[in-house]
Formats: structure tokens, C-alpha cells, sequence
């Protein structure tokens, strides 16, 4: 609902809302600084820090006292494929519902205070993948900022989820999707997208916004072409057929050297004797790209596999000013010109699903060190000195039903779970999946001729029936500290200052870990695949846990784990902050003061003459949420007497009928017939003693 505060409520299918209002202290604008280095009682980017961390300093939970840790509220998601991450400022929690959903709640009660639904086309699902997908929100001054399902980009106010505006990037219809939100790099939201084969290589590109306008400053394609110098990588392959180089995941960025670092997915189709050869790189597939974030210009980019069975490299890069001491033991490739003792800006991490770890110099894009972490079979070699990854030419296509044994497969090693990094102990944690694949290349169907990859995954060799792992390696030395592993899905990581790390599993467990050692410090089962990535923030002097779960594609590795996808929003807290808090006093909001549509009749309901019926439809669709004589429960307000006149007495049957139409349920405005609304707003009328034609309450 637009412009309106809401609290929803979601039991037995059926949405309620009521009107609140958000809290009268003053919002503080955010500002660049503020996100760049942000309070550690807030939560304010992606990975809280732009430099991809996944880490806060709050230390109130530790290691001697998380088993003392519990769940202090809950909040039901609609229905979707759910990967949110909640921002925090101030006290005030807001999340990325699956589609174009945005709520506001207090982050110690759970209490809501508004939520915004952006109408979406009702054909997304014929041109785009799940669309649904909706991993993170911006917050920017006094503005939210997020991406739209149809590729555009849209803010709403912090304060009142009214929408300030909203910008088209691309026809959803040639197959440009974000499913990754916005990050704030010196006051441009910067966007990236996947790009199916539909809209060619135009819908191929990474995007900035001013974050108070919403207007575009620059758009820089994933493929080289025409004047760009790498033109020539693609052997000659027509423009038309350059398709699907995407960027789905979010940049990370230095404010210091302006520049962006992001990641890119393979191409379509991915053999790539079906292009102009295997011979070729076809830039910028699977790479690097740093981008000075004023202009969004290509400064240096580093290729990591030329790709040929779909193993993107568009996943989070960290970003560490640190000693580069490779320990030659464990690290596979090292560079001979690493400079001992010598602090360096470093971008690292496990960017791609071979689950290689890489590290670059930021400054450059010079190599320093890489090595793997799960099986993989892809990467024959890499040379220290010049950083180029020879391919494995044992696990190249080349020819249509050519089949190999690829590691790991298309779902990863390492996918959309992001990692963490703490300064505690200088070491990155990543969550990867122990798989593989037999791959077999199909027959182009050009135009649009996807992945032409047919796969079936199945674990890797020697994983001993454990998808999941959480590896610990030393950023520094490159050195494997420990692994942690399940049968279960590794979801994604949260490093604190109290020496924990948080981390979901797809079978529904959410742990606390000794950083140091691995050791299970506390869990508990929340009962669907933890998808969402995990945050922690400090309101009202307690620290607090946040988590979402929701729907995995990936539980066909573990069938007989038998568990839920409903999408919920789960916050934990030491005993001292409290169960079941009601938040700050809020005020009601009084209907009346912003005229709302009237039914185009223009004739009130009969209150007394359709009330029996209207007892019908309330007892199908709102007891469950209302209680059976309106009396209210839990969060659900009552619908009589002096709790539902405080709000209602004195307007008229019409605004009640308007506001019961345009808002029950929410997410189906309007799904239910005029009859059965009219009749049931007669019944919520007769219940509090309105006459015919009269006004409510008197």
C-alpha cells in the first residue's frame, strides 16, 4: 500500500493490516561517510561495509554466552524466492521482501510501520527467471533504494515508504534482471544485472544512478565491443551473438582509489567452440572489472577462467589492506614478485564457483596468489608471474554431445552465499557446496540458445556425502586454518567482534562458531533453508541477531532432509533485551487526513441488511486473524469497540468500505468480490453500533 503506514500480518493465507505510524524521533539522513564508515550499532550496506566484510565489531555476544542466545520476534514474508539482507539505522530495521516489497519494522519489537508493494507486470514470469529474487536494499539520505523486478531502479522514503521516484533501466521484456539490489558508492547507486540471451548484448551492463534522483550518470557494457581494445577476444563472433555476460551479484568499492570492483558470469552458450573457438577469451567473461566509479570506465580487469560450463564469477570480492606472505605448503600459484614484509591493497576472495581463491593487487589488477579450496578440475595452471589460468583442456567441449566430468558443477563451490572476513583473526570464511557434474554440450538453439550445457550434479568424490562446507582460509598466508561440513547446503556467513560466526544451513539449522576453531557454539533449527544473509545490530543498548529463510534450489543434493520453505524473518537477542517488546508508543494515523478512493458507486453499504451475510465471509476470511468476534489477536487489532473507534468514529461507511477494498487482503487488494466486501464492512459496522446511513460510532 502506497503512502499509507501498515502493519501486516500473515495466518492461514490470509493478510490483515492496521495503520500505525513510525517513531517521532528524528531520522538522520545517511550520508557517504556514514556508509563508508558506518556505526557499528547499524547495518547500512549489503555487507555492512562496502569492502564485502560481512563483519561487525559489536562484541556484546560472545563465545561465553551465545548458548544463552533466543528468539525474540519473527516476521512472516509473502511468498517468493527469498534471499534478503535487512538494513538497520537508528533502530529502524528494513527489509527486502521477494518481489518489489519493502517493510519498515521497529528492530526490537518487530513491530511494523509501513510497507510499500510496488505494482509489478503481471508477465514477468514469461520473460524473466524468478523475478522474485530480491537480495538487498540502499538506504541514502532520507531514501530506500532498490531495484525493481522489471529492471528499474525505485526509492521511497525512509520515513513513510511513500515513493520519492522511480527510473527504468531496460525492457523486462528483452530479459534484463536484477536480483541483486543497489550498493552507495559517493552518492551512485550502482547496479548490475543478469542478461538473457533475449536483449543481446545491450542488456549486458553494469549501471549508476544519482541516489537522490534517480537519474542515470553511466552504463558500461560486460561485453567488449566495438572501440573497447578487447573487441578482438571475441574472434570475430557477430554482436547479436555476444549474449547473457551478466553481473548479478554486488560491487564492492575503495573510496579511496574511486574504484569499483565487480564480477562477471559466463556467456551463451557457454562451450565456446560454438562461438568462434575455443582459442579465445571472449572478455569480459568471468572477470574482475575494476570501474572508476565517476565515469564507470574499465581501468584494469583480471580474467579468472574462460568459461565454458556456466561457473560464473560474479560473487563478492573482500577487500584488505594487508602483508602478502602466500605459504607455498598450501597456496597452488604463487606470484615471484610479492614484495616480503610489504602491506598491499588487496582484492581477495572466492569471486567464482570453481571456488579458487584469488588475490590481486586493488591498485593494479596485478596476481598475487591463488588456490583452491574445493575439488576442482577446470584450471590446468595459472602463471605467477603473469597471472594468465590456463584451462584444463581435458574438460573442454568440442563438439555438440561431447560429455565431461566438470568440478565443481554450475551450482558451485561457491554461489550467491556470501562469505565473511574478520580482522580478529585475519581470515575469510566461505560457504561452498561439495559438488560436481557430468556435463554434456547441446545444440545451440540459436537465437536464443541459453547455456547449451545439459548437467547432472551429484556430490564430488570424496566429500563423503556432505554438500555443505565453511572453509577458514588465512587471508594473509593463504593457509586452510579449519572446514567445518554437513550434509546440508553451506548457506551464507556473519562475522562479529564477539569472535563468532553465524551461519545458516539449507536444511534449515542456523549456528554460532568459535572463529578460531569452528566449534559449534549454539544452533537451532529454524525449520526452512536459512537463504537470507545474516546481519547483527544494537538498538536499545542490546545487541541483536537477523536472519531470513526461505525457498533453496539446491535440495535435490539432500532429499531425505525434510524441511519447510516458508520465507520468515528471525531476530535473536540475549536474555536481557527482552521477549515480546511492543516498541515505541505510535500514535494512529487518522484515515481522514489523506482522502482515500471512495467506491466508484459512491453509495454506502446497508449496514444491517447485509450483515449476516457479511458474518459469512468474515468467519472464511478474517477470523483467523481477527478472532472469531472481532476481538482481535496478537498483532491483528480488534474490530470493535473503543480500540477500533479510536481510529474509525465519526467517518463514514464509505471510507471504511475504500479502506477495507484497497487494502484486504494486502497483496490481493481487491481480490474478493464488491458483494463480499460490502457485506462484510456491514458486519464490521453492525458490530459497533452504527445505523444505517449514520457515521461510525455514533
Amino acid at each position: 500500500m502506497r503512502g499509507v503506514a501498515t502493519r501486516v500480518i500473515a495466518a492461514a493465507g490470509l493478510l490483515c493490516a492496521t495503520i500505525a505510524q513510525a517513531s517521532d524521533t528524528p531520522f538522520v539522513p545517511v550520508t557517504d561517510a556514514m556508509i563508508q564508515h558506518p556505526d557499528p550499532k547499524d547495518w547500512l550496506s549489503w555487507r555492512r561495509t562496502l569492502d564485502s566484510w560481512g563483519y561487525s565489531p559489536l562484541a556484546q555476544i560472545t563465545k561465553a554466552n551465545v548458548n544463552q542466545l533466543r528468539m525474540v520476534w519473527v516476521h512472516p514474508l509473502d511468498a517468493g524466492h527469498q534471499e534478503g539482507t535487512p538494513l538497520v539505522h537508528d533502530g529502524i530495521m528494513y527489509f527486502p521482501g521477494p518481489g518489489d516489497v519493502i517493510t519498515a519494522l521497529d528492530a526490537a519489537s518487530g513491530n511494523v510501520l509501513w510497507q510499500y508493494k510496488r505494482d509489478r507486470p503481471k508477465d514477468l514470469d514469461k520473460f524473466l527467471t524468478f523475478p522474485d529474487t530480491n537480495r538487498n536494499l540502499a538506504i541514502y539520505g532520507d531514501l530506500i533504494i532498490a531495484r525493481g523486478s522489471d529492471d528499474h531502479i525505485y526509492a521511497v522514503n525512509a520515513q513513510t515508504g511513500k515513493l520519492a521516484w522511480d527510473t527504468t533501466i531496460m525492457d523486462y521484456h528483452k530479459g534484463a534482471k536484477q536480483s541483486s539490489g543497489p550498493i552507495i558508492a559517493d552518492g551512485l547507486a550502482i547496479t548490475g544485472r543478469s542478461c538473457d540471451q533475449k536483449g543481446g548484448p545491450d542488456a549486458c551492463v553494469i549501471t549508476a544512478h544519482d541516489a537522490r534522483t534517480g537519474k542515470e550518470v553511466w552504463r558500461t557494457s560486460t561485453i567488449a565491443r566495438g572501440s573497447d581494445p578487447n573487441d578482438a577476444t571475441w574472434g570475430g563472433t557477430p554482436l547479436e551473438r555476444r549474449q547473457q555476460l551478466g553481473a548479478w551479484m554486488n560491487a564492492s568499492y575503495d573510496p579511496e582509489l574511486h574504484l569499483l570492483y565487480m564480477g562477471t558470469s559466463v556467456t551463451a552458450p557457454a562451450p565456446k567452440f560454438m562461438l568462434a573457438g575455443n582459442q579465445y577469451t571472449y572478455l569480459y567473461n568471468d572477470s574482475t572489472l575494476a570501474l572508476d566509479v565517476r565515469t564507470g570506465k574499465i581501468v584494469w580487469y583480471y580474467q579468472h577462467v574462460v568459461d565454458h560450463w556456466d561457473l560464473d564469477h560474479t560473487l563478492p570480492r573482500i577487500l584488505l589492506d594487508e602483508q602478502v606472505a602466500p605459504d607455498p605448503k598450501e597456496v597452488t600459484w604463487i606470484s615471484p614478485k610479492i614484495v616480503k614484509g610489504k602491506t598491499y591493497k588487496v582484492v581477495t576472495g572466492i569471486p567464482g564457483k570453481t571456488g579458487i581463491v584469488y588475490t590481486l593487487d586493488r591498485r593494479t589488477g596485478e596476481f598475487l596468489w591463488a588456490r583452491p579450496t574445493v575439488m576442482q578440475n577446470v584450471v590446468k595452471s595459472i602463471d605467477g608471474a603473469t597471472g594468465k589460468v590456463t584451462n584444463n583442456p581435458a574438460v573442454l567441449f568440442d563438439k555438440v554431445g561431447d560429455t565431461r566430468f566438470v568440478c565443481p558443477s554450475s551450482t558451485g563451490g561457491a554461489n550467491y552465499q556470501a562469505p565473511a572476513y574478520s580482522p580478529l583473526t585475519k581470515t575469510m570464511y566461505f560457504p561452498e557446496q561439495n559438488t560436481c557434474e557430468t556435463a554434456t554440450a547441446t545444440a545451440p538453439a540459436w537465437p536464443t540458445p541459453t547455456y547449451s550445457v545439459a548437467a547432472k550434479i551429484a556430490l564430488a568424490p570424496g566429500a563423503d556425502n556432505k554438500v555443505g562446507v565453511l572453509t577458514a582460509v588465512n587471508a594473509v598466508t593463504g593457509r586452510t586454518e579449519w572446514k567445518f561440513s554437513t550434509r546440508a547446503g553451506m548457506q551464507s556467513v556473519l562475522a562479529t567482534g564477539g569472535g563468532l560466526l553465524f551461519v545458516g544451513g539449507s536444511a534449515g539449522r542456523f549456528r554460532a562458531l568459535d572463529q578460531a576453531t569452528g566449534k559449534v557454539l549454539w544452533e537451532m533449527n529454524l525449520g526452512s533453508a536459512v537463504t537470507g544473509y545474516p546481519i547483527t545490530f544494537e538498538t536499545g543498548g542490546h545487541q541483536y541477531v537477523a536472519v531470513s529463510t526461505g525457498f533453496w534450489l539446491g535440495d535435490s543434493f539432500t532429499p531425505e532432509l525434510i524441511h519447510g520453505t516458508q520465507g520468515t524473518l528471525f531476530v535473536f537477542a540475549l536474555p536481557d533485551a527482552g521477549i515480546g517488546r511492543q516498541g515505541p508508543p505510535r500514535a494512529p494515523i487518522d484515515p481522514g487526513s489523506s482522502p482515500l478512493p471512495l467506491d466508484p458507486g459512491g453509495s454506502a453499504p446497508a449496514p444491517v441488511a447485509q450483515a449476516g451475510d457479511g458474518k459469512a465471509v468474515y468467519d472464511k476470511w478474517c477470523s483467523a486473524c481477527h478472532g472469531a468476534e472481532l476481538q482481535g489477536a496478537g498483532e491483528a487489532p480488534a474490530l470493535k469497540g473503543a480500540p477500533f473507534l479510536a481510529n474509525w468514529k465519526g467517518k463514514s461507511a464509505d471510507q471504511l468500505l475504500a479502506f477495507i477494498r484497497q487494502n484486504m487482503p494486502p497483496g490481493g487488494a481487491g481480490s474478493l468480490g464488491d458483494a463480499d466486501y460490502r457485506a462484510v464492512t456491514a458486519y464490521v459496522l453492525q458490530a459497533n453500533g452504527t445505523k444505517e446511513g449514520g457515521r461510525i460510532g455514533d
